[in-house]
């Protein structure tokens, strides 16, 4: 499929464009139908809220408040009703507005604080807030905020305000884009080889976030749910393209041409991009284990667009590739390879001297990082689960402003009252109910509607906050020891229990969830990788990565630590849904990685049987590509922070310092450090479950070795004569012979040939002799690409077939050759 989509790139591109251009169209037609359902079964909450449907149906329109806050004399005042009553009564004139209830009507006393210094309005819309026009919404803004003068203060809330205080739709991406632009271009040097990952991601962001849209009006899909699919989307979607095109590169510094370095690169680093969006898709269905409608929803955005990242990944990368050819190489990339021939594959630079280092000093290494991370999750004991409000906005918003001033003249509790829904019962028995809750510690008012179908609802405002542990523990206590005694069929209900239920559940499942998903990954590594302590040191280091996030995200979000430094709002409990959703998208990010480094040291170790060389090859070679993916990840995520939304922020942040600490201290430090430490047997398989398991490679095997491989030299340490290298004839070692010539037939000393497999991987290295022979050692019949460099020389690279026999094979370099590979 891959060369077909090299060969065929403008086809490929004409489907994705048409692909992109259609959903979107349909997309735009039919516009959105996110919905919110935190309802769960066989929760206290919910069966109020079924008893409130079946006395009260739900209104169709969003009720929104508009508060105003005198500084002198009261807001019954004439000055200010002459203010605030045309103001409202615009309002209320407004296409799209159906009610307005002021406290200047007869029903609107309880509207007006005590002190009578603060009063508020209830505007209700036709549609739900997400239906609301936007122009509508302001327009309300608008003729509130005109109302103000000095001593008078008018601020809105609701959730189709808070719409008017979003930054403009994409801004969170655009930022998280350019951001990884400057990295990828530092990485690579080249501008068409930067543009490759980021058209990539959008290409699969836009198809998937446009499918999403289309699914919410045949599925629910919270409204959220768009936002996590941007997040994971971009992520994966540039982490890769980049392990590909890094791969591809790789392959032409090496010698191949530039389509059959493609179909290389997609045939290996393709083949573990399927295995980490699979795993990452695995990963986000587990969340199905929670059993919350909610999440499902979730569950269908996230995975569409992870799929249609590794899709485009698949297909579209490879006929982008063909249209950039040699390009995809810097100039000086160019320029060198012409000059110089192919590279060596021995890593160096920081990589390889990190590796080293890590290599000599296992036991320290690993302490120090081991003891960061535990240092950073030890605010995890701490963490309260719940839910964000308008209290959590910024200090400068409209919608915290009207928040506080509620809370100022209504209490704190006005903000998240409660409802006590009583099923039957005669009137006697609810009025000792209402009674008792009076007398309860930590209500402040409460106040019984009458009663519709035999239902009647008590609404009970608590002393305290919605977010304050305290009005939790009023929730129990109610359900617990008030409606019990009562002896009535009531059940406690309204927002700020739905959340509390919500968070509950969620605690009591979230154990169930992370064992499903860490026993997959651990099945997953045992099969690919033939070893029970490679994964068993995953799941260990998934488990200490998610509590070290969890514990930044509780010092920042919970304690507030640069809260108001980051611009996300006052401090409060963790979104209650975040947990199973962070932890599904950093075990799918985490697998990525894992699978990436070991498979590297899992193909030494299968070559050397060197644990030692393994891992230091393994992490000298693929340390730089993870580093510079997860920098990729960690600006993308970090964006979210201007989403304007507090769950979104709190999920980049978290998958962003999850992703630091992953990369840079988990898999560059402790993992390489304990797998030096456990030396073989971090590759040990009882026999009886190799006979068992099913074989699944990560990377197809380069080459079929009925024996043991040829050993391969050092670079530029060859004599010539390859002698050295162990190539006898058993187990089907050969070699490739024969000499290095100019054209009238003089010798040429010194030429360097280099044996590499059909993957790119050098396998043999030497130089020709005086007389210009030379003798490469072949692992196995097969396929094979010998690069030759030489001084005055153009360096040429050419396909051998090498049999059972050894190969005799002269090259000859000419003055004016072109070099097939340049």
């Amino acid at each position: 499929m891959a060369r077909w989509c090299y060969r065929h790139r403008l086809v490929v591109l004409i489907l994705w464009v048409g692909a992109l251009l259609g959903l979107g169209f349909a997309g735009s037609a039919a516009g959105t139908n996110y919905a919110d359902t935190f309802t769960l079964p066989n929760t206290d909450s919910t069966r109020a809220y079924d008893l409130m449907q079946k006395a009260f149906p739900e209104r169709s329109g969003d009720t929104d408040t508009v508060v105003w806050k005198v500084d002198e004399g009261t807001a019954r005042d004439a000055s200010v009703r002459s203010r605030i009553e045309p103001a409202l009564e615009e309002i209320g004139r407004m296409k799209g507005v159906g009610e307005v209830s002021s406290p200047y009507a007869a029903q609107g006393a309880s509207q007006i604080s005590e002190n009578g210094r603060i009063a508020y309005a209830q505007v209700t819309f036709t549609e739900q807030a997400n239906g609301v026009p936007k122009a509508l919404v302001e327009d309300v803004v608008d003729t509130a905020r005109d109302a103000e003068r000095a001593g008078l203060q008018v601020e809105l809330g609701g959730q189709a305000i808070t719409r008017t205080q979003e930054p403009p739709t994409g801004i969170a991406e655009t930022v998280g884009i350019l951001a990884a632009a400057v990295v990828l271009f530092l990485a690579f040097g080249s501008l068409f080889a930067m543009l490759l990952p980021l058209i990539v991601a959008i290409a699969a962001l836009g198809t998937g976030l446009m499918a999403t849209s289309l699914l919410s009006h045949v599925t629910d899909v919270p409204e959220v749910a768009p936002l996590l699919g941007s997040l994971i989307g971009l992520g994966v979607g540039i982490d890769y393209a980049l392990f590909i095109v890094t791969r591809h590169r790789r392959g032409i510094l090496r010698g191949m041409e530039p389509e059959e370095s493609a179909v290389t690169a997609l045939n290996t680093s393709g083949r573990a991009v399927l295995f980490a969006g699979g795993t990452v898709c695995i990963a986000l269905a587990g969340m199905l284990v929670m059993n919350m409608r909610f999440l499902d929803g979730v569950v269908v955005a996230t995975s569409l667009t992870v799929v249609l990242s590794v899709l485009a990944a698949t297909t579209l990368l490879p006929a982008l590739l063909g249209m950039l050819g040699m390009r995809v190489l810097s100039r000086r990339q160019r320029r060198r390879l012409a000059a110089e021939g192919p590279e060596s594959q021995e890593a160096s630079g920081l990589a390889a001297r990190w590796s080293a280092y890590v290599q000599k000093r296992p036991r320290s290494i690993a302490a120090g990082a081991l003891l960061v991370m535990v240092v950073l999750a030890l605010p995890v004991l701490s963490i309260r689960l719940g839910a964000t409000d308008q209290g959590n906005h910024q200090d400068s918003t409209t919608t915290r402003q009207a928040y506080d001033l509620l809370a100022e003249g209504f209490g704190p509790g006005f903000n998240g009252p409660l409802q006590v829904v009583v099923d039957g019962g005669d009137r006697a028995d609810t009025d000792a109910l209402v009674a008792t809750i009076r007398s309860t510690d930590g209500v402040a008012q409460v106040a019984a509607a009458p009663p519709a179908r035999g239902v009647t609802v008590i609404q009970v405002v608590p002393t305290t906050s919605p977010q304050s542990e305290r009005t939790d523990q009023l929730i129990d206590r109610l359900r617990d020891d008030v409606i019990p005694e009562s002896g009535t069929d009531a059940h406690v209900g309204g927002v700020t229990a739905v959340f509390k239920d919500f968070a509950a559940v969620t605690g009591e499942r979230l154990p169930y969830f992370v064992a499903a998903i860490i026993s997959l990954g651990f099945l997953l590594l045992m099969v690919a990788f033939r070893s029970l302590v490679v994964p068993l040191t995953a799941a260990l280091m998934n488990l200490i990565a998610a509590a070290a996030s969890f514990g930044v995200l509780v010092a920042i979000f919970q304690w507030g630590w640069g809260t108001e430094l980051l611009g996300v709002g006052k401090e409060g409990p963790i979104t209650a849904f975040l947990p199973v959703i962070m932890l599904s998208l950093l075990f799918g990010l985490s697998m990525d990685y894992q699978v990436f480094l070991v498979s590297r040291m899992h193909e030494e170790w299968v070559h050397t049987k060197d644990n030692a060389r393994a891992v230091r090859v393994g992490l000298a070679e693929t340390s730089r590509v993870i580093n510079c993916a997860a920098l990729i990840m960690i600006c993308v995520f970090s964006a979210f922070v201007l989403s304007g939304d507090m769950e979104g922020a709190m999920a980049g942040i978290g998958l962003a310092a999850a992703v630091a600490l992953d990369a840079f201290i988990l898999r560059t430090a402790l993992v390489p450090a304990a797998m030096h430490f456990l030396g073989n047997s971090n590759w040990w398989l009882p026999a009886g479950l190799e006979k068992r398991l099913p074989h699944l490679a990560v990377e197809p095997r380069e080459e079929t070795v009925d024996g043991p491989h040829a050993r391969v030299p050092d670079a530029g340490t060859g004599t010539g004569s390859g002698t050295g290298t162990g190539t006898g004839t058993d187990g089907g070692s050969t070699v490739i012979h024969g000499f290095v010539r100019t054209p009238d037939g003089a010798p040429v000393e010194g030429a360097a040939l280099t044996l590499l497999s059909k993957g790119g991987r050098q396998l043999d290295r030497v130089t020709s002799l005086a007389d210009g022979s030379y003798i490469v050692s072949v692992p196995s019949p097969g396929s094979y690409l010998l690069a030759v460099t030489a001084q005055e020389h153009p360096s040429r690279a050419r396909h051998v077939m090498v049999g059972a026999e050894p190969l005799v094979y002269d090259v000859e370099l000419a003055e004016d050759e072109v070099d097939a590979v340049n």
